[in-house]
């Protein structure tokens, strides 16, 4: 299985994609080859400065408390528990996180052993080894390992509050679906989608998925924001807590961290559109609810 980084400088870098191909091989993809970690660092930007932000080990050691915490359980389970905490250790605009190339490094030169450990496919039923597919290491960020864990937690969390994301992350095709649309940079669509979720309303991946595809269809006809304005947001409590890192604790393991102490969504809000969503789904097309209810 491939392992942790033999080489691991002190601070995060940069790799564009054209520069990572060399080292993406079918064996790191299979587990059964290490990436050439001096090697890549060579050819990697790395960042600035001595911001406590860019401090690598500092992901590092949060990367490997994820993994021996769920060692024992499916890794999917890792998702729900690394994405707050991979967003408030790191402490990134939108506009830092929009670069690909630094969670491209963070896969590659930082924690390969996670992406392999946590999106490699089960053997197949001739013994052949699962492959990680690439797009783990270099695709977009509703693909990537950890660029869809990060914004994930940017899009559902409620100002300071990441309960919803860990609610979001804990359905698979959520963050496969949710993330690919638009729509959930909409804060109040974002929640309503989890609040159904959180009430049991819609449970199962076939039930996210016709959730999801018939808000977003509805979504060209419906003005959401109109619908359900959400609050005008302040850039300044997210300037104060990124500047708080250079202060801050390694992020909680046994409780939640705290985010940005940006305005919440009024309930209210929110509320509009779970009424409106929970119709929506209603009369949405779910594989086997017709049978089930005939039963």
């Amino acid at each position: 299985m491939t392992s942790r980084p033999e080489h691991l400088p002190e601070r995060l870098a940069l790799i564009s994609d054209v520069q990572a191909s060399e080292y993406i091989s079918t064996g790191l993809l299979e587990g059964r080859e290490e990436v050439p970690s001096i090697a890549l660092n060579k050819v990697a930007d790395e960042l600035p400065g001595d911001d406590a932000r860019v401090q690598l080990h500092r992901v590092r050691d949060l990367i490997d408390d994820a993994v021996t915490r769920f060692r024992d359980e499916r890794p999917t389970a890792a998702d729900a528990w690394l994405a707050p905490r991979l967003h408030e250790t790191l402490r990134l605009s939108r506009r830092e996180a929009a670069e690909k190339g630094f969670w491209t490094y963070l896969a590659l030169g930082v924690a390969p052993d996670y992406v392999v450990w946590r999106h490699r496919p089960e053997p197949k039923a001739d013994g052949a080894r699962g492959r990680v597919a690439r797009d783990k290491f270099v695709g977009p960020h509703y693909k990537q390992a950890f660029a869809r864990l990060w914004w994930a937690a940017e899009l559902f969390r409620n100002g300071s509050d990441y309960r919803p994301v860990v609610v979001a992350c804990g359905n698979q095709d959520m963050l496969n679906s949710a993330l690919r649309l638009d729509l959930v940079d909409h804060r109040p669509t974002a929640l309503a989608l989890v609040d159904l979720m959180a009430r049991g309303i819609v449970r199962t991946g076939r039930e996210v998925n016709a959730l999801t595809f018939a808000v977003n269809a509805a979504a060209a006809t419906l003005m959401y924001d109109v619908i359900a304005p959400d609050v005008e947001r302040d850039g300044e409590p997210l300037r104060d807590w990124i500047a708080g890192a250079e202060s801050a604790l390694p992020s909680p393991r046994n409780t939640l961290p705290e985010g940005p102490a940006e305005e919440r969504v009024p309930e209210e809000t929110i509320g509009r559109l779970v009424g409106h969503f929970e119709e929506l789904f209603a009369d949405a097309p779910v594989r086997g609810r017709a049978s089930e209810t005939a039963e």
